[in-house]
């Protein structure tokens, strides 16, 4: 029954931040409204999308091809719908990674500190050092080209922001009373990480998922696009817009449905992420 009461209490907070904040509610239904048809693509789709007809490649906007078709004669409203799974799959796939691989090295790092935290650090100070894209194309390289093992590396990538992060919060909240009162009651280190540590750790955490879920859908459009995620006849935004390239002379409008898709989405998780900064950080609310 607490435990009831206690879900009840989040869901209304979470429903009064949002009638507070206009923007994060724009962007969380924008993001759900990707996942509807992410869900329902074979149901919302007119057409197949690796259907190709020769016979009618480059074509403008029309009744039957709302958004024109491709060099291929492709549908690309399909295209962009089935797309929008791969954006959602990827997106989710490459932070998971950065969560389970950073937060608990991260945790542990600054809980145990000493060698440990010392080690930690140099470790991700080295692979910080590396440009983003760079490091992803070379761990894409070393695992095979497609669209899991692109996430995977990205995902490898984004594991040292989270662990610095979850490091730095986890030095200040191991200095509180309440953790200290643990201690002094017995409790083991496992008990004092899982149940005073991370929860008080994760709120910082989540800020920075939000914000990672929009660079690893740039990542992933930007592997696609250079041909080392997903691969043909698979829709992608960054594949749909290698291909536009390839035609923007004939066709520079088939460039736009996919750009827009991709900027779109990563402002609705940017935008959510900085909403969510505002309402957890305390200091802000006041502004």
């Amino acid at each position: 029954m607490a435990a009831a009461d206690s879900s009840l209490r989040g869901l209304k907070a979470v429903f009064d931040w949002l009638r507070r904040d206009r923007r994060a509610a724009v962007s969380l239904a924008f993001l759900v409204l990707l996942v509807l048809v992410a869900v329902l693509a074979p149901w919302i789709s007119p057409h197949v999308p690796s259907e190709q007809n020769l016979a009618n490649t480059l074509a403008p906007p029309s009744v039957i091809h709302w958004l024109g078709t491709d060099d291929l004669g492709r549908d690309i409203l399909s295209r962009l719908i089935y797309g929008t799974r791969v954006a959602i799959y990827a997106s989710f796939l490459a932070v998971g990674i950065a969560v389970v691989l950073g937060v608990p090295i991260g945790v542990l790092a600054g809980f145990m500190g000493g060698w440990v935290d010392e080690g930690v650090g140099r470790l991700i100070d080295t692979l910080l050092s590396f440009p983003a894209i760079v490091l992803a194309i070379a761990v894409t390289g070393a695992l095979g080209i497609g669209l899991t093992n692109a996430m995977i590396a990205v995902g490898i990538v984004f594991a040292p922001q989270l662990a610095r992060l979850a490091r730095a919060r986890t030095l200040v909240v191991r200095q509180q009373l309440y953790v200290d009162a643990a201690r002094c009651f017995g409790a083991s280190t496992g008990h004092i990480l899982w149940r005073h540590v991370l929860p008080n750790a994760i709120q910082t955490v989540l800020v920075q998922i939000t914000i990672l879920l929009a660079a690893a859908l740039l990542a992933e459009a930007s592997l696609s696009f250079l041909g080392l995620g997903i691969q043909p006849p698979d829709p992608s935004w960054g594949a749909m817009l290698a291909r536009a390239y390839q035609s923007m002379e004939l066709a520079p409008e088939q460039m736009y449905a996919p750009g827009i898709a991709i900027l779109l989405t990563a402002l609705a998780f940017n935008s959510l992420g900085e909403a969510l900064r505002k309402e957890l950080d305390p200091t802000t609310k006041q502004l």
